[in-house]
């Protein structure tokens, strides 16, 4: 897994979409493993484990973005800068000085993680917060090094490593929950899952470690390599104090933005907890079951579409901070507007999905009928987030590669105080309960997604054809979501008008076509496969044939040239 080899194969296949499209893979795929562990753990540690297991990693992931989470992307774009004018030396140096800055940094989060649990979390959330520490330091060296090889453009290393990180951690999450629950008993329910989230979090900081390692193979495999290219360069080499204060200037507003941009979940999960639990006397368990179903649930399954953005995001920083290093404006926009379009092929038939399957989606994913309804509901309204995560994923990306990082650090911040405000106003004055995160949730994704494109128009021209990029794809979603609830339902009900007469003695009469549902896993499952089946043919159809997506378009998709030659043989491109 040379850095070479990789570079000789971006160009043969496309560049940027190409090594998006690897990192896009890796991404879903480490979702879906995400998404697949989930269910079990769910069933392990219940709503309420959920819950402890949520608010305190929502705290860790807030010290984890202020020291450490936006490394890669911002060493990926310190180093690619120095890359694209054969500054080898210097992109090492500052490598190899960024390993010092994130054990300094990693260090000091992980001590104060620890040291102040009891004052970030609530409650059993912060036994649980305390060990998520030793993550905190080891993610900060995984960080620089998944940097160091995107800025090589190649995504491989930090594919590979993702996959290998979820693997590890569902693994471990399942094995520690099971036994730290049968370790804690069935006397005290709260103590139990508060021990099958502690097992959760061993999982996390387990699949790091394991991530940590892979790459720090790789490196030695391409330590030569690596070293040959610096042997070459004859440029002259930046002091370690100017390199520091390069790193500082770069991935302080890297910090500062991401830090902001995600820290709606933690102080989200502050103000939920606390309101309903001092203001409104709610019990601490039915509040942590509540959170839980939101963010382990609903939440989790709205994040799966959004890694493709969140990837296609990764692989733009290096190739933007390049060509805005070379002063090519005109291909800098253009890369910008193709990505946005392609972003959106992908994000709005998701969302429309996501809307019109939520409840055949979590009855698979999340069988507990307890939270079906309610978890459903959270998913429905959730799923225009991923339309405006998506956008504004990509243009905090391009803002930060030509060198704008501090204006989506003003957007965040801006977004986030009004956010803040809303969910406040909806907790203490009106019966909304988790319903009221997802308002809050809608309206941050919606004003970073309004405000950042706002900002982007001041610095680079985009011209993106407004019926092409946003009228038709959202036509053909709707469409497709149409086709695919009454594939649903159809199936569903075939399914069971065979089984009541087939099958009369076993299946009482009194049994409702949802109660049906309810109780057969397997029905849910396959008229869902089917139905999914159904969405992606009606909603390609749709938007080919209406000139929503030329060939060009679609092969720019993960696997778009296998699927433009279906097309071309199914008639539907020419």
């Amino acid at each position: 897994m040379s850095v070479s080899s990789n570079r000789n194969i971006e160009k043969k296949k496309g560049g940027l979409f190409f090594q998006a499209g690897i990192l896009t893979a890796a991404g879903m795929i480490s979702r879906v493993i995400g998404l697949l562990y989930t269910s079990p753990q769910a069933a392990i540690i219940g709503d309420e484990g959920n819950g402890y297991y949520s608010a305190a990693y929502a705290i860790y992931t807030i010290i984890l973005l202020i020291s450490s989470y936006s490394i890669p992307s911002a060493m990926s774009k310190i180093i690619s800068a120095k890359l694209a004018v054969g500054e080898f030396k210097n992109a090492h140096r500052i490598f190899k000085c960024a390993l010092v800055y994130v054990s300094i940094i990693g260090a000091l989060g992980a001590i104060f993680l620890y040291v102040g649990a009891d004052f970030l979390a609530a409650g059993r959330s912060a036994t649980v917060l305390r060990v998520f520490a030793p993550t905190i330091f080891l993610y900060g060296f995984l960080g620089v090094l998944r940097g160091y090889f995107q800025a090589h453009r190649t995504m491989i290393p930090t594919s590979v490593s993702q996959i290998l990180e979820q693997i590890a951690n569902a693994l471990i999450t399942i094995s520690a929950a099971l036994i730290l629950t049968g370790i804690a008993g069935n006397e005290d329910p709260s103590k139990r899952a508060m021990y099958g989230a502690i097992g959760s979090a061993i999982g996390t900081g387990s699949g790091v470690l394991v991530a940590l390692l892979f790459m720090l193979s790789v490196y030695s495999l391409n330590r030569e390599r690596l070293k040959k290219d610096i042997r070459s360069d004859e440029h002259q080499e930046l002091a370690n104090k100017e390199i520091f204060r390069l790193i500082i200037m770069i991935v302080t507003p890297f910090l500062l933005s991401t830090f902001i941009y995600n820290l709606s979940t933690s102080l989200n999960s502050t103000l939920f907890s606390r309101i309903l639990m001092h203001i409104r006397n709610i019990d601490e368990s039915q509040v942590a079951s509540m959170y839980g179903i939101f963010n382990r649930k609903s939440m989790a399954i709205t994040n799966l579409p959004i890694a493709f953005a969140s990837a296609t995001a990764a692989a733009m920083i290096p190739e933007i901070s390049a060509l805005f290093a070379k002063k090519d404006t005109e291909n800098t926009s253009t890369t910008v507007s193709k990505v946005t379009k392609v972003i959106l092929l992908i994000a709005i038939p998701s969302a429309a999905g996501l809307l019109f399957l939520s409840k055949p989606i979590i009855m698979i994913l999340f069988p507990q009928k307890s939270s079906l309804d309610e978890a459903a509901l959270l998913l429905r309204c959730l799923s225009v987030t991923v339309v405006f995560y998506s956008l504004s994923t990509v243009s905090n990306a391009v803002l930060q590669g030509i060198g704008k990082v501090n204006v989506p650090v003003f957007n965040a911040l801006i977004a986030l105080v009004i956010q803040t405000l809303v969910l406040s106003v909806l907790l203490l004055n009106t019966p909304l309960t988790d319903v009221s995160l997802c308002v809050a949730t809608i309206v941050y994704s919606l004003l970073m997604c309004i405000l950042n494109s706002l900002s982007l128009k001041k610095y680079i021209v985009i011209s993106n054809d407004i019926k092409k990029t946003y009228v038709l794809p959202i036509i053909s979603s709707l469409v497709m979501g149409v086709a695919s609830w009454g594939t649903y339902q159809l199936i569903s009900f075939v399914f069971y008008i065979i089984k009541k007469n087939s099958f009369a003695s076993t299946v009482e009469e009194t049994v409702t076509f949802n109660e049906y549902l309810f109780s057969n896993y397997f029905v849910n499952l396959s008229a869902t496969f089917i139905s999914i089946i159904v969405a992606v043919v009606v909603y390609f159809v749709v938007l080919i044939a209406s000139g929503g997506a030329s060939e060009d378009e679609l092969k720019r998709l993960p696997k778009g040239y296998k699927a433009v030659g279906l097309f071309k043989k199914l008639k539907l491109l020419r």
